[in-house]
């Protein structure tokens, strides 16, 4: 029975005798691993591209490829390429264990705007000439380190991560805002917490519990950063969630209800049809 793919990182990797958290690579059409769009995976991914053109869809959002220019991915979201036959580019993809081995904030990958931002957009970050040229420079060393394989090899390429990860961080494109940084790592550590249990956890109150805060307090932050509720967050990834499923998958209905923990199928089709404005078949069959 068909469904969307979840890959491990170890899919991307040569065999070797010990499995790494990170791999780094050219990316091209020569590029060695056999992967099915869509999929979704359990890592981080940077995909920097180079040359050539196409389409990046992440989540139902379209994104038109124009190089140079970097794609930024979480753990779960599921993604698809339609990219043309002369792309060049690299992949750096990655654990969050790997990225925290040496730092002390448990939460600074969640300080970085292009994961899990908050208005749920994944748009491309594009780049000038001498920026592109400084990423190829560090990615090049990066896949030469990751063939190498030296005994300080894996130190040495989570500071090229840590390199490019805070240079794009500094030419990412501003927000005219005054959101607090505690609050916004808040907000991400919900979302995180969302992507895990969001098939079982749809009260406020259960990840207000999981933060250690009050519903209120949660209910709040998430507003005053989003503009929406966190009531809406979670319904919001569980009708998505759901849409996946219907367009990616010929899953039946009922056993969709049931991955979703609704009590029976005829409760599910109607919450559907409440937030979408249609059943869910014929949701499946528009799409």
């Amino acid at each position: 029975m068909q469904e969307i793919p979840l890959y491990h990182l170890e899919k991307f990797q040569e065999q070797r005798s010990r499995q790494l958290p990170y791999q780094v690579d050219v990316f091209d059409q020569n590029r060695k691993f056999d992967v099915v769009y869509p999929h979704r995976h359990d890592f981080y991914e940077i995909l920097f591209i180079t040359q050539g053109n196409g389409l990046h869809t992440i989540d139902f959002q379209e994104y038109s490829v124009n190089p140079p220019c970097l794609f930024f991915l979480c753990s779960g979201q599921i993604h698809s390429l339609k990219l043309s036959e002369d792309v060049k580019g690299f992949i750096f993809l990655f654990t969050s264990e790997f990225f925290l081995m040496n730092k002390k904030d448990e939460h600074q990958l969640l300080e970085f705007p292009f994961f899990y931002p908050l208005d749920k957009e994944n748009p491309p970050l594009y780049l000038q000439k001498f920026e592109a040229e400084k990423l190829i420079f560090w990615f090049q060393d990066a896949c030469a380190e990751n063939k190498e394989l030296k005994n300080d090899s894996e130190p040495m390429i989570r500071c090229f991560l840590d390199l490019i990860l805070l240079f794009c961080k500094r030419i990412y494109p501003k927000k005219n805002d005054s959101e607090q940084k505690k609050g916004k790592i808040l907000v991400k550590k919900f979302l995180q917490l969302i992507d895990k249990h969001y098939k079982n956890m749809r009260s406020v109150n259960e990840y207000a519990q999981l933060l250690h805060l009050t519903a209120n307090h949660l209910n709040e932050t998430v507003k005053h950063l989003t503009g929406r509720t966190a009531t809406d967050l979670i319904r919001e990834k569980v009708i998505l969630e759901i849409k996946k499923m219907l367009i990616y998958t010929d899953l039946g209905v009922s056993e969709i209800a049931f991955q979703f923990q609704f009590e029976d199928q005829s409760y599910f089709s109607k919450y559907f049809k409440k937030e979408v404005g249609c059943a869910p078949m014929t949701f499946r069959k528009k799409s």
